[in-house]
C-alpha cells in the first residue's frame, strides 16, 4: 500500500525479467502442487523457489502503469485476465469478486478525477481534499485505466484499520445489518418507554475506571465535573447513540460530525467512559473508518472546526510507518501545537515482557540465501548467533492476522525495495507483498494470514534491490513462538507505532479495573491480573497481557529530512519513550457488546477523561503543565521507574487535581433574550424601541461573583442602553436577568436582523464569554410561499459521500423569514422501490439530508436517524414542531407527520431567499439504495410594518430572537 511510483531501476528489473521468463516458461507458469516440502524447517523448498520466481517475474516486467498498483491487485488482474493461471500459485490466496476497495493517492482530488472514477464504475467512499487520496469500491478491470492518469501516484489495496478493544469472547459471528437495525431499534424503545424511570437512574451504568482512578472523590474533594472543556473521540461509530442518551448514559447533546456517525459502537461506549469520569464536559465524535485520510481529516476538524480540548481514538491504520510521522500522525502533531491534548491506544498488540507480542525489529542481515532465485537474499533474523530465515507465528494466532513491513527509508522516497512473503509447512506460498520502490513510493509491505489460519506459517523478508535498512516486522495480535518444527521466534520492545507514538501525543496502555480478562490469550498461557475495584490503582497493580509495548525509534522528522543524517540503522534516529501512561480497561457500559470492556480502546477514554477534569480545574493550563502534572503523578507499576509496558504508571485522578490545584470554576453565558417592543406591537420593526430582557446562567462549578454584561451591536445605527449592567452573584445551575433597551435605526431593512453582542464577565478564568443573538426585524408575512424540486428522480449513491442533490428555484420572497422543507410524494407506503414517495430508499438510517440556502447556510435535516424504515413522504421539517426527527425508529417507518430538523431552520431567517435552494442527501452506509424523487420548500417573507395606532393597547408579546450563536 504505498502512496506513489514513478521509476524503475532498468538494469535489476530486466535481468530478474529475463532469468525469471526462462524459469517460468519452463514451467509453464505452473508448479507442482505436490512438490516435495524443504528438507530443514530454515531451507527454502523448489515450490517455494519456484513460486516465488513467478512472483517476481511479474514485479520485473510491470510496465509503468503497472508499477503505479498494488502488487496484489495487479497479482488479481492477471488471473482475472487469464494472463496468469491460478495452478501457479495453488496456496496463493486470492481476492474474490469483480471489484476491490482502494485508496487512490494523487497529486490533487479533482472533479475530474472523481467523474473518471464513476465513469470506470467506482462506488466513491471516501475523499480528502487535503491528503489528495480518495478511497473508491473501483472495477478490478478498471484498476489500470485509473492508475493510467498522469494526477494518480499510486492506486493501492485500501488501509485497513482496527480498534484496540480486545474481545472476551473471540470470533462472535457479526450482526448483518438488518440484525443489527432491529437490535438497536429494541433497544431504543424500551429506554424511550422506561424514559421517566431511567431519567431517575440516570447514569445508572459506571465504568469501574470511575473509582479505580479515584475519579469518584476527587470530583467531590475539589467540586470539578469537567465544565467548560470538550473532549471528542474517534473510534468506529455511535450506532446506539440515541439509545444511551435515552438511558441517560450520554448527555442529549454530542456533537456528531454529519456524516462522520460511523458504524459499530464503540465510540458510544468511549464516550459513555468520559462522560462517567467527567459528567458536565462537552462530548463530540467523528467516525477514524472511513479511510486513512479522512481519519486524518476528522482529527483536524475536531480541532479546528469542533474545537475540541481533548481529542481520543482507539485505532491503528496498518500503514501507519513507526519510523516516521505518517498523514495520521501528522494530523495529531497538527492539533496538539494547536493546545489540544491528544490520547491514543497503545495498542493490544502484546509485548516482549509477558511473551504475548509479534514484533521483530533490527538492522537487515544479509543470509546468502537467494529466496527469489533471480533476484534478492533473505533477512537473517539469528543474526551473527546463527542462521534462520524464518519467522515462525504460532498456530494459535494465525488466523487473519494482517503482517506488516517497514523499513527506515523516508515516506514517498523508499528507494531501497523489500519484499515480503508468507509461507506454509509444506513451503508453498500462501501470500505477499512484492511493491516495487525505486525512489518515490513509502518502505511498506503488508500481507495477511489465512482467515481460518494455519500450521506452521512462517514469514521471509527479501532484500530485492539496495542498500541494508532497519526494519520493522509486526504480525498485530498474532504471536512469535517457536515451531513444532524446530524454528526459533525472534522478538523485541517496540510493537506500539503511528500516531500513537507521535511526540506530544499520550500512548496510553491498559490495566484492569476490575475482573481479569476472562480468557488466556493463547492455551497454556499464565492467568491474566484483576483489578483493584472496588478500590483504587496501586503500585501492586498490573498491566494487561496483550497491552502493547515501547519504546518507538524514529529516524525522520515528518517532512522527511533524516533526525541523524546518513544513520538510519539500530544506532541512528530518537527514541521516543513510549508508552506514557496507563488507565483502566475491562469496565462497564450499557453499550451492547461491552460490558465488560476489554483493551486499550477502554484505557484512552479513562485518561481522556482525567486531563478533561485537570483542564476543566485549571482552565488555561497548557500542554506542557497537564503533560507534566500526568506524569509526575502517575503511579509506578510493573517495573521500577519508567518502563516500556506502562510508561511512567497509572493515573489517580485525585493526585493529578491535588498537584494542579484545582478548584470549581464559574462559567457564566448569556441566553436567549425576550424581546418586548415598547409601543405594544406584535414585531420589531424599523424604528422600534424594545425592552430585551437578557438572562445569564452559570453552568460552570463555582460561584460567580462580580457578574456583568456588556451589550453591544455591531448593526449600524443600533442603540443601547445602558451599555452595561451589573448581575452580582450567580450560583452554580442559576440564572440571573436584567433588561436593556434596545432602538432599531428607521433606516433597518425588513428582514434583516439586529445582531446583540453579549460579553459576560465574573470573577474566574472563562472569563469573559461572549454570545451572538440575531433579533427578528419585521413582521413576518403569515403567506407561505410553496417552491417544489421540478427535476426527475435523482439517485442517491451508496455509500458515497458525493451525494445526490437536487436544486429549488426561489424568487419573489426577498429576505426569509421562516423556512420549511418537505419530501412530498403522492402515496405512502414501505415499498423501497415505490415512484411515489418523496424519498425512497431501503434504510432511511443510511441517510444525512442537507439544506443549502443561497448565501451557503447550512442546516442538517436528518442525520442517520430512522434504522431500517423505509421512505420518507409527505413529511416536513419546521422548527415549530414538537418532536425531533432524531427520535424516529424503524417502526414509524414510512416517514410521515411533522418533525424538527437536526438543526434549526432560523438560522436561516433574516437571509435572502431568492436564488436556488439545494437539499442534498448522502447516503453513507452500504447495502442500500433509493432516489429522491419530490421535495419542497416553503418559505415565509416579511410583511409591512404596521402604524402603531392600529396594534392592539396594553399588548406585549415576547418575540423569538432566533437561534444562539456563540463567538
Amino acid at each position: 500500500m504505498h502512496r506513489t511510483r514513478s521509476k524503475r531501476h532498468p538494469r535489476s528489473r530486466a535481468t530478474a525479467a529475463a532469468g525469471a521468463a526462462v524459469l517460468l516458461a519452463a514451467l509453464g507458469l505452473a508448479t507442482p502442487a505436490t512438490a516435495a516440502p524443504a528438507q530443514s524447517p530454515d531451507d527454502v523448498s523448489a515450490t517455494a523457489l519456484a513460486q516465488i520466481a513467478t512472483l517476481q517475474g511479474i514485479k520485473a516486467g510491470a510496465s509503468k502503469t503497472e508499477s503505479k498498483v498494488d502488487s496484489k491487485l495487479l497479482v488479481r488482474q492477471k488471473l482475472q485476465s487469464g494472463r496468469l493461471t491460478a495452478n501457479a500459485l495453488p496456496a496463493l490466496q486470492q481476492g474474490a469478486g469483480a471489484t476491490t476497495v482502494v485508496d487512490i493517492r494523487a497529486t490533487k482530488v479533482t472533479p475530474d478525477l472523481i467523474s473518471a472514477l464513476t465513469k470506470a464504475g467506482a462506488g466513491v467512499r471516501a475523499v480528502s481534499d487535503h491528503y489528495a487520496s480518495v478511497r473508491a469500491e473501483l472495477p478490478l478491470a478498471a484498476v489500470s485505466t485509473i492508475a493510467a492518469r498522469a494526477d494518480v501516484k499510486r492506486v493501492e489495496a485500501a488501509d485497513e484499520a482496527m480498534t484496540q478493544r480486545e474481545l472476551a469472547v473471540p470470533n462472535v459471528p457479526q450482526e448483518s445489518k438488518q440484525q443489527k437495525a432491529a437490535r438497536i431499534q429494541g433497544e431504543l424503545q424500551k429506554a424511550l418507554s422506561d424514559k421517566t424511570k431511567m431519567r431517575a437512574q440516570a447514569g445508572a451504568v459506571t465504568s469501574e475506571g470511575d473509582r479505580a482512578h479515584n475519579a469518584d472523590l476527587a470530583r467531590q474533594q475539589f467540586g470539578v465535573t469537567g465544565v467548560g472543556v470538550k473532549v471528542c473521540a474517534l473510534s468506529d461509530g455511535v450506532d446506539s447513540l440515541a439509545t444511551s442518551q435515552a438511558k441517560g448514559e450520554l448527555p442529549p447533546q454530542v456533537d456528531v460530525i454529519p456524516g462522520q456517525e460511523g458504524a459499530g459502537d464503540e465510540g458510544t461506549a468511549m464516550l459513555e467512559i468520559i462522560h462517567d469520569l467527567a459528567p458536565n464536559a462537552s462530548l463530540g465524535f467523528a467516525s477514524a473508518f472511513n479511510s486513512d485520510a479522512s481519519f486524518a481529516d476528522n482529527i483536524r476538524a475536531l480541532r479546528f472546526d469542533r474545537h475540541c480540548d481533548v481529542i481520543v481514538d482507539d485505532v491503528i491504520y496498518f500503514k501507519e510507518s513507526p519510523f516516521q510521522d505518517w498523514i495520521i500522525a501528522q494530523a495529531v502533531n497538527d492539533v496538539t501545537a494547536n493546545g489540544a491534548l491528544y490520547f491514543s491506544s497503545a495498542g493490544n498488540e502484546g509485548n516482549v515482557a509477558d511473551g504475548t507480542a509479534a514484533h521483530w525489529e533490527g538492522d537487515f542481515v544479509d543470509s546468502g540465501k537467494h529466496v527469489g532465485k533471480f533476484a534478492g537474499t533473505a533477512h537473517n533474523f539469528a543474526g551473527t548467533g546463527g542462521s534462520q530465515i524464518f519467522e515462525p507465528i504460532s498456530d494459535a494466532s494465525s488466523a487473519g492476522v494482517p503482517v506488516t513491513l517497514h523499513w527506515s527509508d523516508p515516506l514517498g522516497a523508499a528507494s531501497d525495495d523489500y519484499d515480503l512473503y508468507l509461507l506454509n509447512r509444506a513451503g508453498q506460498v500462501v501470500d505477499f507483498s512484492q511493491d516495487v520502490q525505486d525512489g518515490t513510493q513509502d518502505p511498506y509491505e503488508i500481507l495477511g494470514t489465512p482467515a481460518f489460519g494455519g500450521s506452521g506459517l512462517r514469514l521471509a523478508i527479501v532484500k530485492y534491490s539496495g542498500q541494508d535498512r532497519y526494519l520493522s516486522l509486526s504480525a498485530l495480535r498474532g504471536r512469535f513462538s517457536d515451531s513444532s518444527d524446530g524454528l526459533k521466534a525472534y522478538n523485541t520492545p517496540g510493537v506500539t507505532v503511528g500516531h500513537s507514538a507521535a511526540k506530544d501525543a499520550f500512548s496510553v496502555a491498559a490495566a484492569p479495573a476490575a475482573a481479569a480478562f476472562g480468557r488466556a490469550l493463547e492455551p497454556g498461557d499464565p492467568p491474566n491480573p484483576a483489578g483493584p475495584y472496588p478500590g483504587s490503582f496501586s503500585s501492586a497493580s498490573k498491566a494487561e497481557r496483550f497491552s502493547s509495548d515501547g519504546p518507538r525509534r524514529v529516524f525522520y522528522r515528518a517532512d522527511g529530512t533524516p533526525i541523524t543524517p546518513g544513520n538510519v540503522s539500530s544506532t541512528g534516529g530518537e527514541v521516543r519513550a513510549k508508552p506514557d501512561l496507563t488507565a483502566a480497561d475491562g469496565v462497564t457500559t450499557s453499550v451492547t457488546g461491552f460490558n465488560p470492556f476489554f483493551g486499550t480502546s477502554a484505557a484512552a477514554p479513562h485518561a481522556a477523561a482525567i486531563a478533561a477534569l485537570v483542564l476543566s480545574g485549571n482552565p488555561g493550563l497548557s500542554p506542557a503543565d497537564v503533560r507534566e502534572a500526568l506524569l509526575a503523578t502517575a503511579v509506578d507499576i510493573e517495573a521500577p521507574g519508567a518502563d516500556n509496558l506502562t510508561g511512567k504508571g497509572i493515573l489517580l485522578a485525585d493526585k493529578v487535581l491535588a498537584y494542579t490545584g484545582a478548584s470549581p470554576q464559574p462559567l457564566v453565558q448569556a441566553q436567549e433574550p425576550s424581546v418586548v417592543p415598547t409601543d405594544g406591537g406584535t414585531a420589531l420593526d424599523p424604528g422600534d424601541t424594545a425592552k430585551v430582557r437578557l438572562p445569564v446562567t452559570n453552568t460552570g462549578d463555582g460561584t460567580a461573583v462580580s457578574t456583568s454584561v456588556v451589550l453591544t451591536s455591531p448593526t449600524p445605527g443600533v442603540t443601547i442602553t445602558p451599555r452595561s449592567k451589573a448581575y452580582g452573584t450567580i450560583s452554580p445551575g442559576q440564572t440571573g436577568v436584567n433588561d436593556f433597551t434596545v432602538t432599531v435605526p428607521v433606516s433597518q431593512k425588513l428582514g434583516q436582523p439586529v445582531v446583540l453582542d453579549a460579553k459576560v464577565s465574573f470573577a474566574g478564568a472563562y472569563s469573559p464569554t461572549t454570545t451572538s443573538f440575531s433579533l427578528q426585524v419585521g413582521t413576518p408575512s403569515p403567506v407561505v410561499h410553496d417552491f417544489a424540486y421540478a427535476g426527475a428522480p435523482v439517485a442517491i449513491p451508496d455509500n458515497s459521500p458525493v451525494g445526490a442533490s437536487v436544486s429549488i428555484p426561489v424568487s419573489g420572497i426577498g429576505q426569509a423569514s421562516k423556512v420549511a422543507l418537505s419530501v412530498d410524494g403522492t402515496t405512502c407506503g414501505t415499498d423501497p422501490t415505490s415512484t411515489e414517495v418523496g424519498v425512497n430508499h431501503s434504510y432511511i438510517g443510511d441517510l444525512i439530508g442537507t439544506l443549502t440556502s443561497p448565501s451557503g447556510q447550512k442546516a442538517t435535516v436528518f442525520q442517520r436517524n430512522g434504522g431500517n424504515g423505509h421512505n420518507l413522504c409527505q413529511v416536513v421539517f419546521t422548527d415549530s414542531a414538537a418532536t425531533p426527527f432524531a427520535s424516529v425508529t424503524g417502526l414509524d417507518a414510512p416517514f410521515t407527520g411533522t418533525w424538527r430538523p437536526v438543526s434549526p431552520f432560523g438560522g436561516m431567517a433574516g437571509t435572502a431567499a431568492d436564488g436556488t435552494w439545494t437539499f442534498t442527501v448522502v447516503d453513507a452506509a452500504g447495502g442500500d439504495d433509493g432516489f429522491i424523487r419530490a421535495v419542497s420548500l416553503h418559505v415565509n417573507g416579511y410583511a409591512q410594518p404596521a402604524s402603531s395606532t392600529t396594534r392592539p393597547a396594553n399588548v406585549h408579546p415576547v418575540i423569538s430572537s432566533g437561534p444562539v450563536r456563540p463567538v
